[in-house]
């Protein structure tokens, strides 16, 4: 089920208001961890299927998770 940021981030140097909406998969692609999002500015579509690497500390917390199983 698709998420979106409710209120967007104003980037104040481009003058809008960026919302993105993602179906939270993660991913791997033989060398990075990541999510898909689309994301929007001022609710036009800009990136469609952006890829946003996962955070070094959530790629060692799920690898630890799943070396457990």
């Amino acid at each position: 089920m698709p998420s979106s940021s409710p209120a967007g981030n104003l980037i104040h140097e481009m003058g809008v208001v960026e919302t993105t909406q993602s179906d939270n998969i993660l991913r791997w692609d033989g060398e990075e961890l990541y999510v898909e999002q689309d994301i929007y500015h001022n609710g036009q579509l800009v990136h469609r299927k952006y890829k946003r690497r996962v955070t070094r500390s959530v790629a060692q917390a799920l690898a630890a998770l799943l070396h457990q199983h």
